[in-house]
């Protein structure tokens, strides 16, 4: 695929006017304080997972509306409860958390880790997920995109993002946490949530950002067909006269949004050819981070020029782990 977005240059400068609701605050305040209501944790169990150097367990929190959402939460073997930073990553579109030993990246790092699934996803590939969506009744097409889309109440972003931030809640309740260093990390659409987290959890310690999903939606539906935003396209295609409806759904979960309001350090990541989430999405969040939070956090961004979605794949993996210590260590200093 050869280079179809701005070129470099203008992608950073690239900073579009915010698309936002004028409730946006309020829409998420109450949709987080109706969460909040409810203790996190629902159980932890202990999983064999035939690895030693790793523990783990499989663990159910209370998400959007109380509803159980599960997750994989990991441990380096023989730590006990020593108190360890956390990473609460988030999974990609149409993937659930999979099988406890498929990510042990952060673990191995040395970090507490939550592997949340997603509801209602897990059946597009990998090896599925284990969390169910019983809201996904409203009017709208089969996948996730656009369930829901023709009302911000009703749109399956809205639970996602509010278990994604109900994670955080659930990592820092269990033992052997330090609940004042937890990082979001996600890819594509897991991106997005860790975006969407860094922007409604005011004390989150970092995040990491690639690819992410839910950037620039607009701008994204004219650049590609590629899934997720085909999946958009298509449906308002045999939808005509619902894209009013449809657009101010998506006002409501617009990464741009959310990343003005963050607070945490960030370091983001790009595939310059990406189609399926383009990067003057990426690019638009990041030269928005945290202007109106007041904070001025600490943010830098890494693109790659001849990649598509996979980005910067393990270079930008080793990029990370080299990055998050530093941050950690500064957030522990500070504290």
């Amino acid at each position: 695929m050869p280079a179809f977005d701005l070129p470099l240059p203008e992608l950073e400068r690239h900073r579009p006017g915010p698309d936002e609701p004028a409730d946006f605050d309020a829409f998420w305040q109450d949709t987080l304080k109706e969460a909040g209501q409810r203790d996190p944790l629902v159980s932890v169990h202990p999983v064999a997972t035939g690895l030693r150097l790793t523990e783990t367990w499989d663990v159910t929190f209370r998400g959007f509306a109380g509803d159980p959402v599960r997750a994989w939460f990991s441990r380096p073997a023989g730590t006990g409860r020593e108190p360890l930073p956390a990473v609460v990553e988030y999974a990609g579109y149409g993937r659930g958390r999979g099988l406890p030993h498929e990510r042990l990246t952060w673990v191995n790092a040395g970090y507490a880790h939550l592997l949340m699934d997603n509801r209602g996803q897990g059946d597009q590939y990998g090896n599925g997920g284990a969390t169910p969506d019983p809201h996904a009744t409203a009017p709208g097409g089969p996948g996730p995109a656009v369930r829901g889309i023709q009302s911000p109440a009703d749109c399956h972003y809205r639970r996602l993002i509010t278990d994604a931030v109900r994670a955080v809640t659930a990592v820092r309740a269990l033992p052997g946490v330090d609940a004042t260093r937890t990082a979001a990390v996600g890819n594509s659409q897991g991106g997005g949530l860790a975006l969407a987290v860094s922007g409604l959890v005011p004390d989150l310690a970092a995040v990491l950002v690639t690819a992410p999903l839910l950037c620039g939606v607009r701008r994204a539906l004219d650049l590609t067909d590629a899934g997720p935003y085909g999946e958009i396209a298509a449906y308002l295609a045999v939808h005509r006269g619902a894209e009013e409806a449809a657009y101010r759904t998506l006002s409501y979960i617009e990464g741009i949004s959310f990343a003005r309001r963050a607070h945490a350090p960030a370091h983001f990541g790009t595939g310059l050819r990406d189609t399926v989430c383009p990067p003057s999405g990426a690019y638009a969040a990041f030269n928005h981070y945290g202007e109106s939070s007041g904070a001025d956090p600490r943010k830098e961004i890494h693109a790659y020029p001849f990649n598509g979605h996979e980005g910067g794949d393990a270079v930008h993996v080793r990029r990370q782990l080299d990055w998050l210590p530093e941050v950690l260590e500064v957030s522990r200093s500070r504290g």
